[in-house]
């Protein structure tokens, strides 16, 4: 039943783009100002949540256009967290834009001979249609997740099971995983590399 269900679902994955409202490209001088309270916390190298316990995503090489549309969802409660609702709750798209222009940095890519790191689960089949088997978002809409922290990626799938986050795809899919998949899944993931990093402090003139 779930094997069925994966490989139905990876048809409408490949052709549905998240909701959202998607920003041009921001700028990173006026991102790097706004986003100095960003720092306190995506700039320290496995820095922990505090409850529940798990470490802040890197952002470092992610699509800056999936972070404008994450931001989105912390303001309008798509996803559930206190801090970040509200760190995003007094900001415009203008705003996240440039934001995540400067919080993402350089794209992560692969090398076109790469190849994946250790054997990709079954779990993960539907995943490859939006994350790749190397864990590259293959649209700026769709997170990169290699080389993300792998608890930070159970505390996302979970929440998506449990609707901590609001999206019908991926509520959908974790909604048939287990425990055990959401595991596996984040730690293949997170053994992908190039790597997602952690934040640059900029330096000081």
């Amino acid at each position: 039943m779930v094997t069925k269900f994966l490989a139905a679902l990876s048809v409408v994955v490949a052709s549905f783009a998240p909701s959202g409202l998607a920003q041009s490209t921001g700028n990173a001088e006026r991102g790097a100002k706004l986003a100095y309270t960003c720092l306190g916390c995506h700039a320290i190298p496995n820095y922990k949540n505090a409850y529940p316990s798990y470490r802040v995503p890197k952002l470092r090489g992610q699509h800056a256009e999936y972070l404008v549309l994450s931001l989105q969802a912390y303001r309008n409660g798509e996803r559930s967290h206190a801090t970040m609702y509200a760190n995003a709750a007094g900001w415009s798209d203008e705003q996240f834009a440039d934001m995540a222009a400067f919080l993402s940095g350089p794209l992560v890519k692969a090398p076109v001979t790469a190849k994946p790191i250790g054997k990709l689960p079954e779990a993960a089949q539907t995943c490859v249609a939006c994350h790749g088997t190397d864990g590259i978002g293959i649209t700026p809409q769709y997170p990169t997740l290699a080389g993300q922290h792998a608890d930070y990626l159970e505390r996302a799938l979970t929440d998506y099971k449990k609707g901590g986050r609001k999206n019908a795809i991926m509520g959908g899919f974790a909604g048939q995983l287990s425990a055990r998949d959401i595991k596996v899944i984040s730690a293949y993931y997170a053994a992908q590399r190039p790597s997602l990093d952690t934040v640059n402090r900029p330096t000081r003139r």
